[in-house]
């Protein structure tokens, strides 16, 4: 039986919330990779898909970066979470 890293967890957790706001995960990629303490995820999704993932003034990107911390808190880890386009 083979460990999930706590990076491929979070990563995880980022495509499951993409994947759930796009409703395709055919233009969502996440690399995630911890360095340390920190874990730096990073979310690639289609230019069209944009405005979903951030949301209005920001507000669903902030609330995923906020899961994503709270997430990361389980592990004894830092997260950043990068959304581009």
């Amino acid at each position: 039986m083979s460990a999930v890293s706590p990076a491929e967890h979070l990563g995880e957790l980022v495509r499951y919330l993409a994947t759930s706001l796009i409703g395709s995960g055919e233009n969502v990629e996440v690399v995630a990779e911890q360095r340390g303490a920190v874990v730096q995820i990073n979310l690639r999704v289609a230019e069209g898909e944009m405005g979903k993932v951030i949301g209005k003034e920001g507000r669903i990107a902030r609330a995923m970066r906020t899961i994503v911390t709270i997430a990361s808190a389980r592990y004894n880890l830092h997260a950043r979470l990068e959304i581009d386009g």
